[in-house]
């Protein structure tokens, strides 16, 4: 039986470990799964409610780490991650995503030679700007083994000197909780609860430094939020960070003006994936939602200057606009007139059993060469 601790961080993170863990419990004679939550989301909007809707368990240890910069952070996931390790001895320690609890508890597995996997490796933006393009970078290094979710990735990792022992190509295990938790989405009545029964509509989510940070950028995403709102309604549940930064930036006012923008408070898995799922157009900075557009067939516009996840653009509905408002505005028009770009080919083995594959390697891993 393998002892696998499983870390959650951050709220991309649930999505990604839920289905995992759930396909460890269906072989119970092979897998001991944990589950270790760092705390780095820890506001109960933001990470209580996801643990429900996934049907996650209760997480086994509670680091508590909270927020803090990103040093600070890191540090304070490994002190308090470390005595885990040498208390429960895992034969494998499975960090997910791009977050710094990923780095942070790969560093601690490799420095006590406890091996570990990362699931979604290879990714890249070569924007190293981006603390998380650092994050995957540096566990890509020193992983064990490298669940990739496309073939890119792997193309990535083989031009970095990895070797092609350590790399598994898998799928999009997150695609896994999209299509077991779809029905049950659909089924709530998220769009009555906000007045969108019936009516098209777009879902916008903001969160980046880059946007949300400076000013400038903020105002020009506004400047196109402006134009589209007064074409199709636009729901925007407020990240934590980015409702604080609106405030600080002197932005509460025009954001409120904006007529037909409505802000809500964060949402939960279910209820944001009901919204999702019956969009007219995504307008997000977000990397998952980009994968969960494309395999819903939804449009999106990624508000970034690149993407870490080019599939989503080359196979998906994914455009990426950057803060342009002109090219937003264009591209958003091109969704609701029905001219925008439709999806070409659903990505291979984003098949809803991923998590399956990854423990199917788990068991037959052999180490190679580093």
């Amino acid at each position: 039986m393998l002892k696998v601790i499983n870390v959650v961080g951050a709220r991309p993170n649930f999505m990604k470990v839920a289905p995992i863990v759930a396909a460890m419990k269906r072989r119970p004679a092979k897998f001991l799964p944990l589950v270790v939550h760092t705390g780095q989301h820890y506001d109960s909007a933001m990470s209580d409610s996801f643990f429900r809707d996934l049907e996650l368990p209760e997480p086994d240890t509670h680091l508590g780490v909270g927020s803090s910069s990103h040093a600070a952070q890191t540090a304070a996931v490994m002190e308090r991650f470390e005595p885990v390790v040498l208390r429960e001895k895992p034969d494998w320690v499975l960090v997910v995503g791009d977050v710094n609890s990923t780095i942070a508890c790969a560093l601690v597995c490799v420095k006590l030679g406890v091996k570990v996997a990362h699931v979604e490796a290879g990714l890249r933006s070569r924007d190293r700007t981006m603390p998380e393009e650092i994050n995957r970078l540096l566990t890509d290094q020193i992983a064990d083994l490298l669940f990739t979710p496309s073939q890119d990735a792997d193309e990535n990792l083989l031009a970095e000197g990895i070797p092609r022992g350590r790399i598994r190509l898998v799928g999009n295990v997150m695609i896994d909780s999209l299509q077991k938790n779809l029905q049950t989405a659909r089924a709530r009545n998220t769009r009555e609860q906000f007045g969108l029964s019936g009516v098209k509509y777009a879902l916008l989510t903001l969160h980046r430094p880059s946007n949300v940070d400076l000013r400038e950028s903020f105002e020009r995403i506004l400047d196109a939020l402006e134009v589209i709102a007064a074409k199709l309604p636009i729901l925007f549940p407020v990240h934590p960070r980015t409702r604080k930064t609106i405030a600080e930036l002197g932005l509460s006012a025009r954001v409120e003006s904006i007529r037909d923008l409505l802000t809500v408070d964060p949402l939960g898995y279910l209820s944001f994936l009901n919204l999702m799922s019956n969009a007219s157009l995504v307008l997000t900075d977000s990397g998952g939602i980009q994968e969960e557009t494309t395999a819903l067939g939804i449009p999106c516009l990624t508000l970034r200057e690149n993407t870490e996840r080019p599939i989503t653009v080359e196979m998906g509905t994914n455009v990426v606009v950057g803060t342009d408002p002109t090219k937003i505005i264009a591209t958003a028009m091109a969704a609701m007139n029905g001219s925008a770009k439709k999806l070409q080919y659903r990505p291979p083995l984003w098949d809803g059993k991923t998590s399956e594959r990854i423990l199917d390697a788990l068991e037959t891993f052999v180490p190679s060469s580093r």
